[in-house]
């Protein structure tokens, strides 16, 4: 959980003689603009480590806990580390399962990940978004060739999954 401050993070690094910089390359914190020092990126949302396939924790997800908070939810940038395009939220829990099923079940979000992974489907793994792309189905082929793609029934994840196809 990311508390409901402006600054609650930034005065944790400055206590524990943290580089806000550094903060910043990890997508942590922003830069102001047009005046000195940061503010948290996330405020006031359930957070979500984006983890590599060793479990190395490379990015963040945030999902709102106030509907009137905008956007529903904020991601980590794209940095040296973590790209959304290659990279899947869930795939250090799930390969062995892949592999033991020979199938993977790719979902749109980490709550519907945790959902499946929690009820016992383990041969699961989540975009970071809405878009399958060519490096996410490189890194799959790795564990299986056999996808079953089960995006939301909303218009964008029907279109997303319309898009995956090729």
């Amino acid at each position: 959980y990311a508390p409901d401050g402006w600054d609650t993070l930034v005065k944790f690094l400055k206590k524990h003689n943290i580089p806000p910089s550094l903060a910043e390359k990890l997508g942590l914190v922003v830069k102001k603009q047009g005046g000195d020092g940061y503010y948290d990126r996330f405020r006031n949302r359930v957070i979500f480590p984006i983890r590599n396939v060793e479990g190395k924790v490379i990015g963040f997800g945030g999902r709102r806990i106030k509907e009137s908070d905008e956007p529903k939810y904020i991601n980590s940038p794209e940095s040296e580390i973590y790209h959304k395009r290659k990279n899947f939220y869930g795939l250090d829990s799930s390969k062995d399962h892949i592999r033991k099923n020979k199938r993977a079940i790719i979902v749109e979000g980490y709550t519907d990940f945790l959902s499946l992974f929690s009820a016992g489907i383990k041969n699961v793994v989540a975009t970071l978004g809405t878009s399958l792309t060519r490096d996410h189905v490189v890194t799959l082929r790795r564990y299986t060739d056999r996808i079953v793609v089960v995006f939301d029934g909303d218009e964008s994840g029907v279109k997303a999954a319309v898009r995956s196809l090729d």
